[in-house]
């Protein structure tokens, strides 16, 4: 057992290496010629010769090695991301894009009828509202990953997705009062984090704090927000995986 772990384990830190030495090949490849692998058939892989050259070429591989201390562990983001994508994607093939939306349509549907037995008129528009809108992120992310395309996925398709995850928990608890010290509470803590860490450079909280107030369905609005970017990233991340690692 132990044999097989250390063999594992080899195995893993041998992929690594490969992984790295890629993208760092990628990277000088950028600038110099006959990088990638073991360069030209022939010629083999280029080296420098001159002082300036060597300067020059070993200032830029130190450069890329260190961008590989943050983009491989963004490389290893978008690995499980694509894995468990894979699998959303599969669910999306077998119902197809009428399938997946008729499924979001039932599911807000009894949300916005439960909001009509339990609140007021205004607020039974909010949770449709918000229906809407995730039922819409859903079709809009079957669509796009049905069409498929490095930029539509990374641009649209993650996002949308994200924004159909989001939401639901966020209208439940805004239907449901007993769900708020589960789902609101903590998305209000989570927003006094951000505003009070990367959002306070040049002073962009103080600007959300004169013009928005977290309560009711700016909730809903927040997490459609943090959808957005967080979805680039993942996208992004998966994009460099399949750059790094193409998927079968």
């Amino acid at each position: 057992m132990a044999t097989r772990t250390r063999k594992g384990d080899a195995g893993v830190l041998e992929e690594i290496r490969t992984d790295l030495r890629r993208l760092h090949d990628g990277w000088m490849a950028l600038v110099f010629p006959r990088q990638r692998g073991r360069g030209h058939a022939v010629m083999g892989r280029w080296t420098p010769e001159t002082t300036p050259q060597q300067v020059g070429y070993y200032g830029w591989g130190i450069v890329g090695a260190l961008g590989l201390l943050a983009l491989y562990p963004l490389t290893v983001l978008g690995f499980a991301t694509r894995y468990y994508a894979a699998t959303l994607d599969s669910t999306r093939t077998r119902l197809g894009i009428a399938g997946v939306t008729a499924l979001a349509v039932l599911a807000w549907g009894g949300l916005t009828a439960l909001a009509h037995l339990r609140l007021e008129p205004e607020a039974v528009l909010a949770v449709a509202a918000a229906g809407v809108v995730a039922t819409g992120s859903t079709a809009l992310a079957a669509a796009c990953s049905r069409i498929g395309g490095r930029p539509v996925s990374v641009l649209l398709a993650y996002p949308f997705a994200l924004t159909a995850l989001f939401l639901p928990p966020v209208v439940a608890a805004l239907v449901t009062p007993s769900l708020e010290d589960v789902v609101l509470e903590p998305s209000y803590a989570f927003a006094v984090q951000l505003l009070e860490g990367p959002l306070a450079v040049g002073g962009i909280n103080e600007l959300l704090r004169a013009n928005f107030e977290l309560a009711g369905t700016a909730y809903a609005a927040m997490w459609t927000a943090i959808a957005f970017p967080l979805g680039w990233l993942l996208g992004g991340a998966v994009a460099l995986a399949n750059l790094v690692r193409p998927s079968s």
